[in-house]
C-alpha cells in the first residue's frame, strides 16, 4: 500500500517560496495526489485481484471474463431490495424478461483509472497556468530575505532592491494580480464542473451518492436500497452468446463478480464528500476575493495584519498611492519574508512613496 501512495508523495513538498494561498493548494496539491493515488489504487491488481471474474458453464474463464470486461455487465436496478438466497443472488442479480424488465449497464469499471488521471490533470492546469504567467516574480523578489539570519550588507542591497521594484512598477501590477484571481475562478469552475462531469460518468447517479449513502445508513434493513449497491454492484449478469453445432445462436447466462467495485464505491463516496467540501471552500474564497478587489479599507487591513509590526503611518502611507495588483504584490511578499525584514521593507517603501511620512 505504500508503494502506491509513496508514488505521489512528492507532490506535497513543501515550495519554498509561497506564490498562491492554501485553498489554492488543496486544488492542486491536496485533489491531485488524492486522485492520482486513487487511480493508481485500481490498477494495484496485488490488493484487488483480477478486476473481473465471470462464473459460466461450456465458456472457458478467461474468455467469459474478457468479453464481459469489454463488453459489460448489467443489473436489474428494480430489483436491488429483498432476502438473499432467496429473493435474488445478489442485490440487482435475477431472472429477467428481456424488453420487459429494465436493465441497467456497467461499463464505467474500464474507464475509472483513465477518468481519475485526467481529473487531476484538470485539477493541475490553473497551477499550472499561475506558474507560468507569475514567472517566479515573487521568489526573485524575496531571495533570501525568508531567512531571519542575513548578512546586512546583503539585507540592505535586497531591501533597496525591493524599493525600487515597487516604485518603479507602481501602478503596473494590477494585470500581475488579476490573472491570480482569473486561476482562482478557474480553481472553482473545475471543481463544480467536476461534479457535473463524474455525474454524468456515472449515468447521473454521483450528484445524490454521498447523501443518498448517508440516509441509507440511518434506514431500517428491510427497507433500504444501498446505493453503493446500486452504483457499484459487487456481482452482476452478463449474457454471452455463441453458435452451436446445429449453426443456431445459443445463450448463455453468466455471473461475474466485480471486486474493483469494493474499491470503487468507497472511492467515490470519499471524492463525493470531498468535493462537496472544496467547491463550498473554493466558493468563499471567491467571495473574499470579490471583497478584496472593491474592498480598500479590507485591504488596508489585511496588510496591517500581514504585518503587524510596521507602524500604522506606514500603512496608511502605502495604502493611500498602492492599486489593487501594488497591495497584492505586498501581500504575497509577507507570506514569504520574515516579519522584522518585512517590517523594515514596508517601512523604506512607505519613505519612498510619501518623502513626509517619518517613522
Amino acid at each position: 500500500m505504500f508503494d502506491v501512495f509513496g508514488s505521489v508523495k512528492g507532490l506535497l513538498k513543501i515550495d519554498a517560496v509561497c506564490i498562491d494561498n492554501n485553498i489554492f493548494r488543496l486544488h492542486y496539491k491536496v485533489t491531485v495526489v488524492i486522485l492520482v493515488a486513487f487511480s493508481l489504487l485500481v490498477t494495484s491488481r496485488q490488493y484487488i485481484g483480477d478486476p473481473i471474474d465471470c462464473i459460466v458453464d461450456e465458456i472457458p474463464l478467461n474468455i467469459m471474463d474478457t468479453y464481459c470486461w469489454i463488453y459489460s455487465t448489467f443489473t436489474i436496478p428494480n430489483r436491488l431490495t429483498g432476502k438473499v438466497g432467496h429473493d435474488m443472488v445478489q442485490p440487482g442479480v435475477v431472472s429477467h424478461v428481456d424488453n420487459k424488465d429494465d436493465v441497467k449497464y456497467h461499463k464505467y469499471y474500464q474507464w475509472v483509472c483513465f477518468t481519475l488521471f485526467f481529473q487531476a490533470m484538470l485539477f493541475y492546469i490553473p497551477r499550472y497556468l499561475w506558474k507560468t504567467w507569475e514567472g517566479g516574480r515573487i521568489k526573485m523578489l524575496v531571495l533570501d530575505l525568508n531567512c531571519p539570519i542575513v548578512n546586512q550588507d546583503c539585507k540592505a542591497d535586497r531591501k533597496r532592491l525591493i524599493v525600487d521594484y515597487f516604485s518603479t512598477n507602481l501602478h503596473m501590477q494590477n494585470f500581475y494580480a488579476f490573472r491570480f484571481f482569473i486561476c482562482e475562478v478557474l480553481n472553482f469552475i473545475n471543481v463544480v464542473g467536476q461534479i457535473f462531469f463524474m455525474d454524468f460518468f456515472l449515468d447521473g447517479e454521483f450528484s445524490t451518492y454521498g447523501s443518498d449513502v448517508l440516509k441509507f445508513t440511518e434506514m431500517e434493513p428491510e427497507e433500504r436500497e444501498d446505493p453503493m449497491a446500486r452504483v457499484f454492484p459487487k456481482v452482476t449478469k452478463c449474457i454471452f452468446h455463441k453458435y452451436g453445432p446445429s449453426g443456431s445462436v445459443q445463450k448463455f447466462d453468466g455471473l461475474c463478480v466485480l471486486p474493483l467495485n469494493i474499491v470503487n464505491e468507497k472511492i467515490y463516496v470519499f471524492l463525493w464528500f470531498w468535493f462537496v467540501i472544496l467547491s463550498i471552500l473554493s466558493g468563499i474564497s471567491l467571495i473574499y476575493r470579490f471583497a478584496v478587489v472593491f474592498g480598500p479599507k479590507l485591504r488596508l487591513y489585511l496588510l496591517r495584519a500581514r504585518s503587524r509590526l510596521t507602524p500604522q503611518i506606514c500603512i496608511e502611507a502605502i495604502g493611500r498611492k498602492c492599486q489593487i495588483g501594488d497591495w497584492f504584490i505586498l501581500y504575497q511578499l509577507g507570506k514569504n519574508i520574515d516579519p522584522l525584514i518585512y517590517k523594515e521593507v514596508l517601512v523604506d517603501i512607505a519613505q519612498r512613496l510619501d518623502g513626509k511620512t517619518q517613522v
